[in-house]
C-alpha cells in the first residue's frame, strides 16, 4: 500500500553501523532520548537531541537529510498545530522545546524500527515480556499481536488514501459515506483474512479446547 510501512518507520534493509548494532542498545538509546527531553526541558537539551538523532540517522543508517525530513511528514500537521499553539499561548522558545523534543523522540524511534528487522524486534519484545510469564502473560502471543498491529497500520493507512482518491476521482470526496463504507468493509475483510491465516496455522485452538466436551448420550 504505497510504501506506508516505510513512512511509519518499519524496517528497511540498508547499510550503516545502526544495522550492525544489536536491538537492545538502540532501544536503550531511544528511551534515553525520551527521558532526556522530558526531564531536562531546555532549548539546549532539545537542540542536542535533535542534532544527535538527525545525525545518527544520516551517518548510522546512511539516509539523506531530505529522506530524514520526509519521515516526519505524516506528523507535520500535528507538530505544526502544536508549535503554533505553544508559541501563541506561551512563547516561541517554549514551542521549540515541546515540538523539538517530540520530533527528537520520533527520530530516535525511527532509528530503531528502520534499522532493526521486524523479527529481531519481536524477539526482543518476547525476551522483555518473558519475566511476566509467572503472572500469566504469554510472551509469544504478545509478540504475535504486536506483529499483526505493525502490519495492519500501514495497510489500513494505504487503504484510507486509496479510498479517498477513488472518491475524489468521482467527485464524491465530500460524502462521508462514500469514504467510510469501503474503508470499513476493507478493514473487516482484512481482519477476516488475518483470522483465517491464524486459524490455518493452528493458533487459537487452545482456547477452543477449553470448552467442555459434548457428552450427550441421549438417542
Amino acid at each position: 500500500m504505497r510504501g506506508f510501512g516505510a513512512t511509519l518507520g518499519l524496517y528497511e534493509p540498508g547499510r550503516g553501523f545502526l544495522y550492525r548494532t544489536a536491538p537492545a542498545p538502540k532501544a536503550v538509546a531511544s528511551l534515553a532520548c525520551a527521558v532526556a527531553v522530558i526531564a531536562w526541558r531546555s532549548p539546549t537539551t532539545t537542540a542536542v537531541a535533535l542534532l544527535l538523532t538527525f545525525g545518527v540517522l544520516i551517518v548510522g543508517a546512511r539516509l539523506s537529510p531530505v529522506r530524514v525530513l520526509r519521515m516526519l511528514l505524516p506528523a507535520a500537521p500535528v507538530l505544526g498545530i502544536l508549535a503554533l499553539y505553544q508559541g501563541l499561548a506561551q512563547d516561541w522558545l517554549r514551542a521549540f522545546v515541546v515540538v523539538g523534543g517530540i520530533t527528537a523522540c520520533l527520530l530516535a524511534a525511527r532509528a530503531l524500527t528502520l534499522t532493526t528487522a521486524t523479527q529481531d524486534l519481536l524477539d526482543g519484545v518476547v525476551r522483555l515480556v518473558r519475566p511476566f510469564r509467572r503472572l500469566g502473560a504469554d510472551p509469544e502471543r504478545f509478540a504475535l499481536a504486536l506483529s499483526i498491529m505493525l502490519r495492519s497500520i500501514p495497510y489500513l493507512a494505504g487503504l484510507f488514501v486509496d479510498v479517498r482518491q477513488a472518491a475524489r476521482a468521482r467527485g464524491l470526496e465530500r460524502n462521508p459515506r462514500v469514504v467510510v463504507t469501503p474503508l470499513v468493509l476493507g478493514a473487516v475483510a482484512y481482519a477476516h483474512r488475518t483470522g483465517e491465516a491464524l486459524a490455518a496455522r493452528g493458533l487459537g485452538e487452545g482456547d477452543l479446547d477449553e470448552d467442555p466436551p459434548d457428552d450427550r448420550t441421549g438417542p
